[in-house]
């Protein structure tokens, strides 16, 4: 991820951020985009050590809704792998899609969440892909950069947040809360409020 010079940025606590995550509308339509995002791309979602602990005590409650294919990967190489950027990434099948996709008709679902909400498991899923479209990185020295991440596959989300006018910050703000906090998430709140308020002028 890059955050582009073009692009202004902003500060929340320690975090910097583009303010695209701000202007920017965004709401998740599973009917017209069928959960591509699972299916989608070159590499897994990014996980961290505890989240890959936390995905390795669910496997037997979603074993048996993943692929043959899926399986046979998990055997192989685990949940996760470091991809050429030398990410932590959950495993995928074929080059493209997540072990942990499966389906309901035509959409794509992600078994972690899926056993999540049966009660059946007390992880949801990886944080990357509950903030997305939103991409976290952190930099060397330590500053943590959030960016709104383009991406074809969503351009229904795109399409419903404008009509809806639900800004990307708002649609994600339980993860939000939950990676960064209540007061973190009150303080963007504001500066995002006040952004909007001085572009009405």
């Amino acid at each position: 991820m890059s955050i582009h010079d073009r692009i202004p940025i902003i500060q929340v606590g320690d975090v910097l951020l583009s303010t695209e995550i701000i202007t920017q509308c965004f709401c998740c339509d599973l009917d017209a985009c069928h959960g591509q995002c699972c299916v989608e791309g070159d590499a897994g979602a990014p996980v961290t050590l505890d989240e890959t602990a936390e995905i390795e005590e669910c496997l037997d409650v979603v074993w048996p809704q993943l692929s043959a294919s899926a399986q046979t990967v998990i055997d192989r190489q685990g949940v996760a792998y470091v991809d050429r950027d030398g990410d932590l990434v959950t495993s995928i099948v074929a080059g493209r899609d997540c072990v942990f996709t499966c389906y309901d008709g035509d959409n794509c679902l992600c078994a972690l969440e899926r056993a999540f909400r049966a009660g059946q498991t007390r992880f949801c899923k990886p944080i990357s892909c509950a903030l997305y479209p939103i991409r976290e990185k952190t930099f060397s020295d330590g500053t943590v950069g959030l960016n709104y991440n383009e991406w074809d596959v969503c351009r229904p989300a795109v399409e419903l947040g404008r009509r809806l006018q639900l800004p990307v910050y708002r649609f994600l703000k339980a993860p939000l809360v939950q990676r960064f906090g209540e007061e973190w998430y009150a303080e963007l709140e504001q500066i995002a409020e006040e952004l909007t308020a001085s572009d009405n002028q």
